[in-house]
């Protein structure tokens, strides 16, 4: 991937009324009013200067999608599932050095050798849970499933912290790990240190029996590409790896708290702990794919893929740039194509961003 970027020195007074317009036909010429749809966010200098949905959450009771719509992360779950584990360490409830078979006693000898950073950082050479995952599984599987699937498998794809491997088997590790150290559910202790705090009042890790308030259901095209209901699958219910529900307005405020260090310095985390990507494309660590640029800093990206669900979120900090991006309808990133070509011409993004959502789920 090449580095190359456009520089952000662009007034905010030229983010006028027409750039929302322009945003406005973009949107609806990449979903419709009566369908499935897209809901994007927009921040430049640290202002908002596109926030809008257009489609339906539910068709059934056709409920509009709007900027409160809980939509499911998949993948951008996994910045979630850092955070907490970096809140663990800062509370000395364990050391990103730890060895995973301080947590479980019971896994192969390789949990020796793994550590909590090299699963953070997609190093750790774990087996991929959806290569084992038996051929008649009838039921969703949880994180715990997860673990006995790869517990007894004595080898990695690798020496682990020596490559970039991506891998959704470490992040369903990782919750199992922060409800380990901290004696809560996942979902409770990630409610009471990250989403009461922030004040994120409807985010929450996805569990069969809870209610979601302003929930977003998924979608996806058939083989006729006719759209139908897709929001379950087998894999939809472990929590780790892609659990989370949030909305636009809850995005904005996780965005404010890293930007203003709230809970954790997320920076110097990146910097002591990351592993590098493949061909020079920038670095991977706590649920960010970044690059680093002289006059920009970092930028950050990650993209969440699922049955029904497909999304992306990118940060530029020093630049106050945030671009959210929700469709609960599935294999559907390319449908923002046209909204980031629009933001690379005002000088917003940098032009090779968009090829990062390739490396994930």
């Amino acid at each position: 991937m090449k580095n190359t970027l456009i520089l952000f020195a662009l007034p905010l007074s030229l983010f006028s009324q027409s750039l929302r317009h322009e945003l406005d036909s973009l949107m609806y010429q990449a979903f419709t009013a009566d369908q499935p749809g897209g809901a994007l966010l927009i921040m430049h200098q640290n202002k908002i200067i596109y926030n809008n949905a257009i489609g339906l959450g539910d068709l059934n009771k056709k409920k509009k999608l709007t900027s409160r719509s809980n939509f499911r992360m998949a993948s951008v779950s996994k910045q979630f599932t850092a955070a907490a584990i970096l809140i663990l360490d800062k509370q000395g409830k364990l050391s990103l050095n730890d060895n995973i078979i301080k947590f479980f006693p019971d896994f192969t000898s390789v949990g020796k050798i793994i550590t909590i950073q090299h699963l953070l950082t997609h190093s750790s050479g774990i087996w991929a849970y959806e290569s084992v995952m038996p051929d008649n599984l009838s039921e969703q599987l949880s994180d715990a499933d997860v673990m006995n699937l790869i517990k007894n498998i004595d080898k990695t794809y690798f020496t682990p912290g020596e490559q970039f491997r991506y891998s959704n088997s470490a992040y369903c590790l990782l919750a199992l790990i922060v409800e380990k150290a901290s004696g809560q559910s996942f979902a409770s202790f990630l409610k009471n240190e990250i989403f009461k705090p922030l004040k994120m009042k409807q985010t929450i890790v996805y569990e069969s029996t809870t209610n979601i308030k302003n929930r977003a259901y998924g979608f996806a095209p058939n083989d006729q590409k006719q759209i139908i209901f897709s929001d379950q699958s087998l894999t939809s219910a472990t929590k780790g790896d892609g659990g989370i529900y949030t909305s636009l307005n809850d995005y904005k405020k996780w965005h404010d708290a890293l930007l203003n260090n709230t809970l954790f310095d997320l920076n110097y985390a990146l910097e002591q702990t990351r592993t590098p990507l493949p061909d020079g494309a920038g670095y991977y660590s706590m649920g960010w794919f970044y690059q680093e640029h002289p006059n920009v800093g970092k930028i950050l990206f990650h993209s969440g893929s699922t049955c029904g669900f497909s999304n992306l979120v990118i940060r530029i900090p020093k630049a106050g740039v945030l671009i959210a991006c929700f469709s609960n309808i599935a294999s559907n990133h390319q449908a923002f194509q046209p909204v980031f070509e629009y933001l690379k011409q005002k000088g917003i993004l940098p032009v090779e961003v968009w090829q990062w959502h390739e490396m994930t789920d």
